[in-house]
């Protein structure tokens, strides 16, 4: 329960209306090529809430974690119909590069349900995934979402329950229906 008294309780993260500085993961330094350890640059990672998104570069980060293609026009339609839409960048000087993100669903009332959560490989392991997860927790919750569900690949059952995410403590199955191609 630590996780989430601490996201719900004051904001340890400042707001504005575009990029919101990840407080508490730091700004890590990360030496650009060809310098000195004296002459390191500081980089800087963001979370944006901008649905506008060159969709080619989120393309290319759903490709380096190994994720199937999908249509750009899909992609295009996805983002505008979701609820909320947060984005993780780096940014050095005037560079930015998308380097994270997820988007939700919502029936704008009671639940809401997170999707596409992606955190380039380049910057897993370091608390990023888990900054990205208490951001959009913390934007659903800002619109009063109080049930918030996900669909978790085995190999990160973990991370999600480390989060505070659970099984349905009803013990209820999720079913799917697919379309049959015959």
């Amino acid at each position: 329960m630590g996780f989430w008294k601490s996201l719900f309780s004051g904001s340890s993260v400042a707001t504005s209306p575009t990029f919101i500085p990840v407080n508490g993961v730091g700004s890590p330094i990360l030496p650009s090529e060809n310098v000195q350890d004296s002459q390191v640059t500081q980089a800087k990672i963001f979370f944006s809430k901008d649905r506008e998104l060159n969709l080619y570069e989120l393309e290319e980060l759903c490709d380096a974690v190994g994720w199937s293609r999908r249509p750009i026009r899909k992609v295009k339609k996805a983002l505008q119909h979701s609820f909320i839409v947060v984005s993780m960048w780096e940014q050095r000087g005037s560079y930015h590069r998308l380097i994270g993100f997820s988007r939700a669903t919502s029936d704008h009332t009671f639940n809401a349900t997170i999707w596409d959560v992606v955190v380039h490989p380049d910057f897993q392991g370091q608390g990023l995934g888990k900054a990205l997860m208490k951001q959009i927790i913390k934007e659903l919750r800002r619109a009063e979402i109080s049930n918030i569900t996900l669909f978790a690949d085995p190999h990160v059952v973990n991370f999600y329950r480390d989060l505070g995410f659970m099984p349905d403590p009803e013990g209820i199955k999720g079913m799917f229906w697919y379309p049959k191609f015959h």
